[in-house]
């Protein structure tokens, strides 16, 4: 430790003031961010629940603000996507927290809403995550592509043409809307690709470490890297849980 107040102080208090401006950065970034046009949502959507059928203005519940993650996961998929898990599990711990900050969060995913129970009870998740199945929302908000787009070469995501499939026609995001005092429903804001990254912490806990990411094999991102949480060597038992501590 005693090599910290020798030169590595320089390079470091070097790199903390770059730190700081990149923070300095992203807090003007942010700002650009809540000042994009809203565009009215005119159209009706039907989301499924184990409840029932919602629409969207029920996904608020009393809230204004309503952040939805879009979910890699089409009817009668047979695999589950790494990606949206690894941003699904930071979420069940802050729910109290939204509830506070006037947000409501909910996961939608075309496949039917007995597929998606099956999968979020198996994960032990508490969030809301309902099926989109009953209505265009998907193809709409550009994250599900039908086959026949996707033929012609025609389909958009993240903002730009980009060529979808054949082994899948659903891709991931997120979408956050506001509905103000009249009931009016607005799309704020949208966040696809490494746009998702933003919303899952971990990554800012890897960057830190020595060895990074580690994202080293054949992609080069993060399926190089990650599992669904029960999937680990370990079956998703937690070393890192206190009670290691005291073996």
């Amino acid at each position: 430790m005693a090599a910290v107040f020798g030169e590595p102080l320089g390079f470091r208090k070097h790199l903390m003031e770059k730190e700081k401006q990149h923070t300095r950065a992203g807090d003007t970034l942010a700002a650009e961010v809540r000042a994009l046009p809203w565009v009215k949502v005119e159209k009706n959507y039907t989301f499924t629940s184990p409840e029932g059928d919602l629409v969207l203005a029920d996904l608020f519940r009393q809230h204004n603000q309503l952040f939805i993650k879009h979910v890699m996961m089409e009817p009668e998929q047979k695999w589950q996507c790494e990606g949206c898990s690894l941003a699904l599990d930071h979420v069940d711990g802050l729910l109290p927290h939204f509830e506070h900050h006037d947000m409501s969060y909910v996961a939608v995913a075309r496949a039917p809403i007995e597929q998606i129970e099956i999968v979020r009870k198996r994960m032990e998740w508490r969030f809301c995550w309902v099926s989109s199945y009953k209505s265009d929302f998907n193809y709409d908000f550009h994250v599900s592509f039908r086959p026949e787009e996707v033929k012609a070469g025609k389909t958009i995501y993240n903002f730009r043409e980009k060529k979808i499939g054949p082994q899948t026609y659903t891709l991931s995001g997120h979408s956050v809307f506001y509905k103000n005092a009249k009931g009016e429903i607005f799309h704020t804001y949208g966040a696809f690709g490494r746009g998702d990254e933003q919303f899952m912490g971990i990554f800012r806990f890897f960057d830190v470490l020595p060895k990074g990411r580690e994202e080293y094999g054949p992609h080069h991102s993060l399926p190089d890297w990650a599992k669904v949480h029960n999937h680990y060597e370990n079956d998703g038992k937690h070393e890192n849980a206190c009670g290691y501590l005291s073996h």
